[in-house]
């Protein structure tokens, strides 16, 4: 049983030029290569994008509904987001 599915893709010419130049560098051996390491590489990136939802936004949420006073006003966030600012400009 083949464990594989041929495809037929359509690239716009810049992504395609970056798929051949990534071959021609030596860095894939075939263009199906980029692709597919393209595809690990979203893979990876949805399940860390699940994995924050679930670990870090869920349970935040779920806070701020059990204790609606934990709530930041827009007014706190830039403030806060401001001094920091402030703090990385002056490290510079």
């Amino acid at each position: 049983m083949r464990t594989t599915q041929q495809f037929s893709i359509t690239l716009p010419n810049e992504m395609a030029d970056i798929v051949k130049s990534k071959v021609a560098a030596g860095e894939y051996a075939t263009e199906s290569e980029v692709i597919r390491d393209g595809l690990r590489a979203l893979i990876a990136r949805d399940r860390a994008v699940d994995s924050w939802l679930q670990q870090t936004v869920g349970p935040a949420y779920d806070a701020l509904k059990a204790d609606p006073a934990r709530a930041v006003s827009v007014d706190q966030v830039r403030a806060t987001l401001a001094a920091e600012h402030k703090k990385a400009i002056a490290k510079v």
